[in-house]
């Protein structure tokens, strides 16, 4: 049954223990203690603010001591602190199980010996992370699913493997063009491509049939439509549901939904659309047990989830019948990730990124750039090209010709510096980067928390490192709430992944301090 209440962010009173309380309890005291001693969890730039072990996990927000209260003024330029890393990527690598223990353990039954061997050998996986463990038996069901998990624990296999495996076990009756059986839809086209590339290694040597469907293109293909088998499809929400209404795709035969990055998928901006798309599939069908009824299993995945999740699952499924996979780790800060916040004026930030980048450059770690805005995405990647620096751009207004292959340019190692905007941060699995710059800070948690989960992820045991830059009065009051929430060790607030109803509903609390009337429609859409 889905309950929600972590993914929602309805926080009961008794405190939730952290990664880093987790593993510290798996490892040694004396360790522990040693650790401590050596290295604050906090580490500021005004030492009376050094912090060795966690305040009050109940402690409410602006009643501790914060290193970051007076950066407001204009002062406090030049100060700093920095989360520091109190778990080993090792050590994260031990709470894992290995992929022949799970199996024996069987929970999913005997899963198709191709897809296994693919498993160990195109995709190199041994170990299973703790979400992969909880989620695959679940998926492999009949039952719907929400896997919340933090980034980088392999969200993305925890749904694949189970779903190919039993459409390796469905005989199929008869075969139509385009008309696929699984149907995964994320809201970019780098993380399309990469979620198939994933799924065509798993399936080499099988039957199984991948297509990948991007948009840029999309009249081109109405106009000169494409006809083939095809058993996986995965695509983009905008392209695909043009491509369905004007039939060139069919969704009769597809009896697996995912919602890869949900959390963004179901962002007011995609909502009205996703949802008359949904409408579509038999999702009801799925819990009956009359063998002649087929109804479609509906997965949804992500790191952060929107306020009202209830809400719009409710137009299209019985919300009852969803389990939640959620980790424990889910809206904490990465205890394996050093995070560094420097307070600095903007003219300051360019000088202060080169020297950043060439330093890593000097060392050979590939370093991501982010910034909220296309334009100063282009900014920081003309101003390094133009400073000696080989950088990428990616951004959501390129073109598609353009925008295409970017990003598998830094993953295969042609270039080790890449700028670009939130559109990197949703699910793209950068094992390369060592190093995140986050130039603009994210004004909302739930991008931060996408942002540094393109580092640290599964399969990478190296230190990495965050370093944001903060210069203004937002930023500042974002920053204060990640520092209270590490110093309690709690979870983070305000995790609501929903932007455009946040946007929403900031306006409407302005028209109200205006003296303006708000239109009824807005508030009835705001929840």
């Amino acid at each position: 049954m889905l309950n929600l209440s972590l993914v929602l962010r309805v926080q009961t009173s008794r405190p939730l223990a952290t990664a880093a309380t987790a593993v510290a309890v798996k490892t040694k005291p004396k360790v522990t203690k040693q650790r401590d001693k050596l290295k604050p969890l906090i580490t500021c730039g005004r030492t009376q603010f050094n912090l060795t072990q966690h305040e009050r996990a109940d402690a409410k927000f602006g009643t501790l001591a914060l290193a970051s209260k007076g950066w407001l003024h204009n002062k406090s330029k030049g100060d700093h602190f920095t989360l520091n890393a109190s778990v080993s990527g090792n050590q994260l690598q031990q709470e894992m199980q290995s992929v022949t223990d799970f199996l024996d353990s069987g929970q999913v039954g005997k899963l198709h010996p191709k897809l296994l061997e693919n498993l160990q050998n195109e995709l190199g996986i041994k170990m299973l992370t703790g979400i992969q463990v909880k989620g695959l038996p679940i998926v492999h069901g009949d039952s719907h699913a929400l896997i919340a998990a933090e980034t980088g624990c392999g969200k993305t296999l925890t749904y694949m493997l189970p779903i190919l495996d039993r459409l390796l076990q469905r005989e199929i009756t008869e075969r139509s063009f385009n008309t696929p059986r699984a149907l995964i839809l994320t809201p970019g086209r780098e993380l399309a491509t990469q979620i198939a590339q994933v799924a065509e290694k798993l399936s080499q040597g099988t039957d199984l049939k991948v297509k990948t469907l991007l948009g840029g293109s999309t009249k081109q293909l109405m106009m000169n439509p494409e006809f083939q088998e095809v058993d996986v499809l995965v695509a983009t929400l905008g392209a695909l549901s043009k491509l369905v209404t004007t039939g060139i795709y069919r969704m009769e035969q597809v009896r697996h939904v995912v919602l890869d990055e949900a959390d963004t998928l179901l962002d007011d901006s995609f909502t009205d659309k996703l949802t008359y798309f949904l409408r579509r599939f038999p999702f009801h069908m799925v819990q009956k047990q009359d063998a002649r009824t087929v109804g479609t299993q509906l997965v949804l995945a992500s790191a952060t989830m929107p306020t009202n999740t209830r809400e719009i699952l409710e137009r299209v499924i019985d919300v009852d019948t969803i389990q939640e996979v959620v980790s424990p780790h889910l809206h904490h800060l990465m205890p394996h990730v050093t995070q560094k916040f420097l307070r600095m004026s903007k003219a300051d930030r360019p000088g202060n990124l080169l020297t950043l980048v060439k330093q890593d450059l000097a060392k050979r770690r590939p370093i991501i750039v982010f910034s909220n805005k296309s334009a100063t995405s282009d900014f920081v990647a003309i101003f390094l090209n133009n400073s000696g620096v080989n950088c990428l751009n990616l951004n959501g207004d390129m073109l598609m010709k353009i925008r295409l292959g970017r990003f598998d340019q830094f993953q295969s190692g042609h270039c080790d510096v890449l700028s670009t905007t939130d559109v990197g941060s949703r699910g793209l699995d950068t094992t390369r980067a060592r190093h995140v710059v986050n130039f603009d800070f994210p004004l909302h948690i739930s991008d931060y928390i996408h942002r540094c989960g393109r580092i640290g992820r599964v399969g990478n045991t190296d230190k990495s490192l965050v370093s944001n830059f903060i210069s203004s009065r937002r930023e500042i009051d974002v920053v204060q709430r990640i520092e209270h929430a590490a110093r309690t060790g709690g979870l983070l607030p305000d995790v609501n992944a929903n932007i455009a109803n946040i946007i929403k509903k900031r306006f409407m609390a302005e028209m109200k301090a205006a003296g303006m009337e708000v239109p009824p429609q807005a508030q009835e859409e705001a929840f």
